[in-house]
């Protein structure tokens, strides 16, 4: 099996870089702030920390290509970077700490190794196709993760990001029928959701509309801890353009509530 250990070392790096970057940016009194064509906000933090990762990874990976959120793909080699320099936009851009640097590299058709940075909240979470899903501040100082070990609805905890896309999507009803049958739900959003699966913490999220540069890197952080991360359609991976993750005893009967 190829292993993915040196590309997962080389985003750590890339992370440190960028952490201080978006760090620096945070509550910046000068942030600049622009709404994109799809109504969602864009900082220059945003941009600049895209233009970091992208810089390193042409001298470091030069054969590889790169899709991120700010900039689109370049290069058409099947290992593929994805990235998202902020994840959780809106929270940056109001001072709220829920905020990631997401990092994932696919080959072929799936995805091999993912990081998360979130330097406000002063975690990682990464992982790497058969190294296991880890969290803590750097390689040397890690907790592996485990998803739980819930197998009733009724005892679940169930993260989403908000109740507009499922409106939208006609699942309204069906997300509000999940939200009354599980123990206890929440809206962490973004990538906090998955993470927190991942660390066992919450035990099923779901969103009905993403782009694969948020989900990349969050798919092996939640399959190595030992989850499942499958699309609305049940397709693994995260090219559903939405997400179901699980710690896998719940998976197919939130399938049958919110799936396609």
């Amino acid at each position: 099996m190829t292993r993915y250990d040196d590309d997962l070392r080389l985003a750590h790096v890339i992370a440190d870089q960028v952490d201080q970057h978006t760090m620096s940016r945070f509550k910046a009194l000068d942030l600049h702030v622009e709404t994109k064509p799809d109504h969602t906000p864009v900082s220059d933090a945003d941009r600049d920390a895209e233009r970091m990762i992208r810089s390193t990874l042409e001298r470091a990976r030069t054969r590889d290509a790169i899709l991120g959120e700010e900039f689109g793909a370049t290069g058409s080699s099947p290992r593929r970077w994805i990235l998202d320099p902020i994840d959780g936009t809106k929270n940056f851009v109001r001072g709220v700490p829920v905020w990631a640097t997401l990092i994932g590299l696919v080959d072929g058709d799936e995805v091999v190794a993912g990081l998360v940075s979130a330097p406000a909240l002063g975690r990682r979470w990464w992982a790497a196709k058969g190294s296991g899903a880890w969290t803590g501040k750097s390689l040397s100082a890690a907790t592996r993760l485990q998803v739980s070990g819930v197998t009733e609805l009724e005892d679940a905890s169930f993260s989403y990001s908000s109740l507009t896309g499922w409106e939208e999507r006609d699942r309204l009803d069906a997300m509000l029928d999940l939200h009354r049958t599980v123990w206890r739900s929440r809206a962490f959003g973004d990538f906090w959701s998955y993470v927190l699966v991942a660390e066992g913490a919450v035990d099923v999220a779901a969103e009905p509309e993403l782009e694969l540069y948020d989900m990349a890197a969050l798919v092996p952080i939640v399959t190595e801890a030992g989850g499942r991360f499958t699309g609305l359609d049940g397709k693994p991976g995260p090219f559903s353009g939405n997400a179901i993750a699980s710690n896998g005893h719940l998976h197919d009967v939130v399938l049958d509530y919110l799936g396609d």
